[in-house]
Formats: structure tokens, C-alpha cells, sequence
């Protein structure tokens, strides 16, 4: 699970302060013209390769990696991506927006609010979800629900060395200048999710004691980062299964 390295702080600021590539194009990559065919293919390339590299690694991973499994050279991706900022958040934001459609498309599809919170729950941790969930998030959830500072320490993170998995403990969060749209998915994210869990909660299903922090947290503590796929999704699925009995609440 990676959620917090030291690189993300000056990632969040810097769709601020970046300054847009001569020629009016946004520096992620996002043009207002068609890219050619093989410039669209290398970007393809180069945001699956960062999605499995920080996934993998954590954010902290640098661009030669992502260059490297992507089949390019490193100034390829810094043609496309200015900054190793503006590359994480790129991909922050995209996986932000897509837990929010799993959240809402559960919520839209299951009557039963048990069924709707493990459907997310199943759908996020199946998708590697967990492996990039932004810290931002589980930040701003903790804030919100416990009257806590931006700057609340996050929960412990793994990382990888050596073929091993390890705990280290956070270093505290500093207070960064958030863009806007950082707030504005954090926010939409958190509130489906809210729905989620007041729905479940109401139903007697959930321990009342349950917050949406906590059901963030499942998602980013179920997607172990194993060498083995096979290992790792079975590993996942059996996780997932021992939080979510931990999560439903029990006759008294």
C-alpha cells in the first residue's frame, strides 16, 4: 500500500505553479489538437507503465523507471510530462475519479446498502485501487471526520526492498498549497463514499462506529504489492474478505 512519500508534498502543488509548454498545450499531455498516432501510442505507453511502476513502488519511484517500462526514453515522458509532478498527479487524479465511478455506480446499482459497500469495496481492491489511492485523500478524510489538521499523520505505509515487504512508520505531513481540482475530487470522492457507508450504517449492517476513513483504509490496506499476480490477487481477495468481516456489525 502506498499512500505518503516524501515526494507527493511538492506533487500537489504543482499544477499551480507549472507553466503551460509553448504552443497552448497543457503539460500532462492534454492537447487541444490531435496528437500523431505514434505520440498518442508513447503516451498510452507511458501512463499504464507510471500507473504500474507507482503502483509497484510508490509514488516516490523515479521517471527512469517509468521510462524504462514504458519502452521509451526518459525525454520522451518529459516531453509529455514536464515534471515528475505533473505526472503523479495525472495519475492521482485519474485514479481518484475512478474509485468516485466505482463508488457511484455502486450506489446506483445495488438496493441492498451491504451489497453496495462490498461491491465497491470488491471493485476498488480488484482494480489495484488501493496502490495508488492519493494520500490527499486519506488525509482530508481523517481531517473531516475527527476534527483533525490538514498535516494529521497518516497510517503506516509498506514498502518494497530487497523482494520483501516491510512496515515503516510516516514522517508527519507537511501543509502544501492543494489545487483546486485536488480538493474538488477528494471532495467528490469522499461524499459517494459517505453515502456508501451512511446507507450501510443505517441499514444496522455496519458497525456504527465505521467512518469513511476507515473504509478507504480497507481499500489501501487489501492491495498488497506481491512479485506474483496470481499470489497477489488471491492475497487481496482473502484480505478483503477478513476486513469485511470486520466490518459488519454483530447481533448484541
Amino acid at each position: 500500500m502506498h499512500i505518503q512519500d516524501s515526494h507527493w508534498s511538492s506533487a500537489l502543488a504543482a499544477g499551480a505553479t507549472m507553466s503551460a509548454p509553448t504552443g497552448g498545450g497543457r503539460p500532462d499531455g492534454a492537447r487541444t489538437t490531435p496528437l500523431r498516432v505514434d505520440a498518442q501510442r508513447n503516451l498510452e505507453h507511458v501512463l499504464r507503465a507510471a500507473r504500474e511502476v507507482f503502483g509497484e513502488l510508490g509514488y516516490g519511484a523515479p521517471m527512469e523507471d517509468v521510462a524504462r517500462r514504458a519502452r521509451v526514453g526518459v525525454g520522451t515522458v518529459y516531453r509529455r510530462f514536464p515534471s515528475k509532478d505533473v505526472l503523479v498527479r495525472r495519475i492521482a487524479e485519474e485514479e481518484t475519479s475512478r474509485l468516485t465511478d466505482q463508488a457511484r455506480a455502486a450506489l446506483g446499482q445495488e438496493d441492498e446498502p451491504w451489497s453496495a459497500l462490498s461491491r465497491f469495496l470488491r471493485t476498488s481492491v480488484a482494480s489495484g485501487a488501493g496502490r495508488l489511492l492519493p494520500p490527499q485523500v486519506l488525509r482530508v478524510g481523517v481531517a473531516e471526520e475527527h476534527g483533525l489538521p490538514d498535516q494529521a499523520r497518516l497510517p503506516q505505509q509498506r514498502t518494497q526492498a530487497a523482494g520483501e515487504l516491510r512496515l515503516v512508520p510516516e514522517a508527519p505531513v507537511a501543509p502544501v498549497a492543494v489545487a483546486a481540482e485536488d480538493d474538488a475530487g477528494a471532495a467528490q470522492l469522499l461524499d459517494v463514499v459517505g453515502q456508501l457507508v451512511d446507507r450501510a450504517r443505517a441499514s444496522g449492517e455496519l458497525r456504527p462506529d465505521v467512518s469513511v476513513s476507515d473504509v478507504l483504509l480497507v481499500i489501501a490496506t487489501a492491495a498488497p504489492s506481491l512479485p506474483d499476480a496470481a499470489q497477489q490477487a488471491a492475497a487481496s481477495a482473502r484480505l478483503l474478505d477478513i476486513l469485511l468481516e470486520g466490518l459488519r456489525s454483530r447481533p448484541a
